[in-house]
């Protein structure tokens, strides 16, 4: 038996087993560091339990809450040489989420994001208060935008009197260029807001309104609207 162990085979299989061993204890908090998670922005309060089934409090990416989540590794991606770490939130509310963050060689993103998430900060001065995902993947490679798709919704509060948007904004993500791309229109297609987000987070929104009611030009005027030609205009820049 002794002699047995000492076998190069009995050494190769016994390292098999240690590393399967690591593996499966993996800390969730070293994985974040290692798979380069915090490179993209991504924080807890706290981490816990293994890689493959852990968990993290007050999650958020870069700033934006995710809240309390289930966090574990995809095995089946490592095979093909990409590390997907999905996450998810299902406790039948509107507050569920969930979708996974990609990296792989030269590339990195979200993957199958569905859900939603409170953005009136992030996205001030513009007047959403709540994006929706349905199904939402996007891929950036050597800061270009390389996969975007899936449905995006965004929310705009009863605050000016005469904009009546109670379905939202809504429209399929693209890519152009270095950016991903969000054409955001409303049931009317009287107002359209269009963001352009980049690898860094840093963001281009332009919101319009097109409205001949002298009205509600004054109401989006005092919510820093600007009139160009026969739409009502406002642009922001930001980093999320």
């Amino acid at each position: 038996m002794i002699g047995w162990m000492r076998t190069t085979r009995a050494k190769i299989m016994l390292a098999i087993i240690l590393g399967v061993a690591m593996l499966v204890t993996w800390p969730l908090r070293a994985a974040f560091g290692i798979f380069g998670l915090k490179d993209m922005g991504v924080a807890a309060r706290s981490l816990r339990g293994p890689i493959w089934w852990g968990g993290a409090e007050e999650l958020q990416v870069r700033g934006v809450q995710l809240g309390t989540v289930d966090v574990y590794l995809n095995p089946v991606q490592l095979l093909i040489g990409r590390v997907r770490v999905d996450i998810a939130r299902r406790l039948g509310t509107p507050e569920d989420i969930a979708g996974a963050f990609t990296v792989g060689l030269n590339r990195r993103g979200i993957d199958d994001v569905t859900g939603a998430l409170a953005l009136a900060a992030p996205l001030a001065p513009l007047p959403v208060s709540r994006v929706e995902f349905d199904d939402l993947t996007v891929h950036f490679s050597n800061k270009l935008c390389t996969v975007a798709e899936g449905r995006v919704r965004a929310r705009v509060p009863a605050l000016i009197s005469g904009l009546s948007l109670s379905n939202g904004l809504a429209g399929d993500a693209r890519c152009s260029g270095d950016v991903v791309e969000l054409p955001l229109v409303s049931q009317s297609g009287l107002e359209q807001l269009t963001i352009r987000i980049a690898q860094d987070g840093s963001y281009q929104a332009t919101m319009r309104v097109r409205t001949t009611d002298p009205l509600l030009a004054a109401a989006l005027g005092a919510n820093g609207f600007r009139q160009v030609g026969a739409e009502q205009v406002l642009r922001t820049v930001g980093r999320l």
